[in-house]
C-alpha cells in the first residue's frame, strides 16, 4: 500500500497525504489492531478478542475491554430480563385453547399463531 512515502510506527502506519497541490503534506495515522487473547472473570475460559470488535471499541470511544465471553455476556442480559408472563386464551377463529403474552379483553379477539398468521398472510395480498 505504497501510494505515497509511508513511514511505519509501532503499530501503526503514518502515511504522508497531499494536502493540496504542491508539497503541503497531512499526516495521518491509521491504528492497526490485532486479535487478543482474553479471559473471561466468570467462567475462566479464554475468548478472542478480535481486531474487527477492538475497531468497533474505538469508534464508539470505548476504553475498557471486554471482561466476560459472549456466552457469559449473554446469560447475564438474558437473567436481567424478566421472563414473559404468558395468558391462557382461545382462538376466535379455531376455538383451539392457546396462550398469548398479553392478557386477553373481552372486546377484541384473539388467535392462535396459525390463525393469525393466514390472517397477516391475507392482509398482505
Amino acid at each position: 500500500m505504497n501510494i505515497f512515502p509511508s513511514t511505519l510506527v509501532t503499530g501503526a502506519f503514518q502515511l504522508r497525504l497531499p494536502f493540496s497541490p504542491g508539497k503541503i503534506f497531512r499526516e495521518v495515522e491509521i491504528e492497526m489492531y490485532e486479535d487478543k487473547t482474553l479471559i473471561c472473570k466468570d467462567c475462566n475460559k479464554e475468548f478472542v478478542f478480535t481486531a474487527g470488535e477492538q475497531e468497533f471499541y474505538a469508534e464508539k470511544g470505548f476504553v475498557n475491554e471486554p471482561q466476560r465471553c459472549k456466552a457469559c455476556r449473554d446469560a447475564r442480559k438474558a437473567a436481567a430480563k424478566a421472563p414473559r408472563e404468558m395468558h391462557d386464551a382461545t382462538c376466535a377463529q379455531c376455538g383451539a385453547a392457546c396462550k398469548v403474552p398479553f392478557e386477553p379483553k373481552e372486546d377484541r379477539p384473539v388467535y392462535c399463531s396459525e390463525c393469525f398468521a393466514k390472517l397477516s398472510e391475507a392482509k398482505e395480498d
